[in-house]
C-alpha cells in the first residue's frame, strides 16, 4: 500500500484504519486529502484483506470542513474560487460515492469537531460511532456556501427536512449525545475509551458475513428512493440470491453445530 502526504493508513485484524492527517489545519479537507481519499477507499473496495474500514483523525479534529484559508487564497489571487471548489467537490463526491457503494462496512470514528465536509463524510457512512467530546456542525452557511458532500441527502432523511434545514441555517453545534438522539451517530464512548471500543466494533464486523453485509447495505441505500413494493421485490431477490452463497451455508451449519460462524472461512 502507499504512502500519503495527508492520510495514515493501515490495516490490522482485517480492519483497514483511514487516518486524516493535517492535525494543525484540524484535517481540513485539501486537494490532496480529497484524493487520497479517493485512492484510499478504492483500495479497501477490492483488497480482499480488508473487511471492514474505520475513517477517523488525528488530533483534536475528525474533520473541520474544507479548507477555508486555499479557499480564500484562491479568491485572492484569481478573484475567484468557483474552479477549486468544483475540484474539491468533484473529489469529495467520488470519496462519499465510494463509501456508499463500498460492498463493505464503513465506520466513521468522530474523535473531535464534524464541521462541513466532515459532518457529511459523518453522514455518508454506514456507521458512526462519536467521542464523547465530539461536536457536530454543519457550518456551510456561515462562509456562504450551501452544504455538499451528500449532506443534503442524508441529513434530511435521518433527521428531517425541517430538522436538517435549521442545522444548515442556524449552524448551532451539537455535541455527541444530541447527535445520538438524532441518529447521526450510533454510539458515543468515553473519550479514555474512544479508541478501543471503536477497534472491538471494527473486528466484530470484520468477523462478520461481509459479503451480506454488502447486499444488505445496497438494500438499505436503495430503500431511501423505492416504493415499499420494490423494495420488498429487491428483498426477495436479495435473500434468495444470500442463500445460494458461501456465508448462508456456514451460518446455517454454525447454527446446527452450536459453534460461533467463521465467515472469513468462505471469503
Amino acid at each position: 500500500m502507499k504512502d500519503y502526504e495527508t492520510l495514515i493508513f493501515e490495516e490490522k485484524d482485517e480492519v483497514a484504519w483511514i487516518r486524516m492527517n493535517r492535525p494543525d489545519e484540524l484535517n481540513a479537507l485539501n486537494l490532496p486529502m480529497a484524493r487520497e481519499l479517493c485512492q484510499a477507499t478504492a483500495y479497501c473496495t477490492v483488497e480482499k484483506s480488508v473487511r471492514a474500514v474505520v475513517l477517523t483523525g488525528t488530533g483534536r479534529a475528525f474533520c473541520a470542513g474544507g479548507d477555508v484559508k486555499k479557499m480564500a487564497q484562491e479568491l485572492a489571487e484569481t478573484g475567484r474560487s468557483d474552479l477549486f471548489l468544483r475540484d474539491l467537490a468533484l473529489h469529495l463526491h467520488s470519496f462519499v460515492a465510494e463509501i456508499a457503494r463500498m460492498p463493505k462496512p464503513v465506520l466513521a470514528a468522530v474523535n473531535g469537531i464534524a464541521a462541513g465536509a466532515g459532518f457529511s463524510m459523518t453522514l455518508a457512512c454506514d456507521m458512526s460511532i462519536a467521542a464523547e467530546g465530539a461536536r457536530f456542525v454543519m457550518a456551510y452557511t456561515n462562509i456562504g456556501l450551501v452544504p455538499d458532500g451528500s449532506s443534503t441527502f442524508f441529513l434530511s432523511h435521518l433527521v428531517g427536512p425541517k430538522k436538517a434545514m435549521e442545522m444548515i441555517y442556524l449552524n448551532e453545534p451539537i455535541d455527541a449525545e444530541e447527535a445520538l438522539k438524532l441518529g447521526i451517530v450510533n454510539r458515543v464512548l468515553p473519550s479514555e475509551e474512544f479508541e478501543k471500543g471503536v477497534s472491538e466494533i471494527a473486528r466484530k464486523l470484520a468477523q462478520g458475513p461481509t459479503e451480506t453485509y454488502g447486499r444488505a447495505k445496497e438494500l438499505i441505500r436503495k430503500g431511501l428512493l423505492e416504493t415499499l413494493e420494490s423494495q420488498m421485490e429487491s428483498e426477495r431477490q436479495g435473500i434468495a440470491f444470500s442463500s445460494l452463497q458461501g456465508e448462508f451455508r456456514e451460518g446455517v451449519t454454525a447454527f446446527r453445530e452450536k459453534r460461533k460462524a467463521d465467515f472469513s472461512s468462505v471469503a
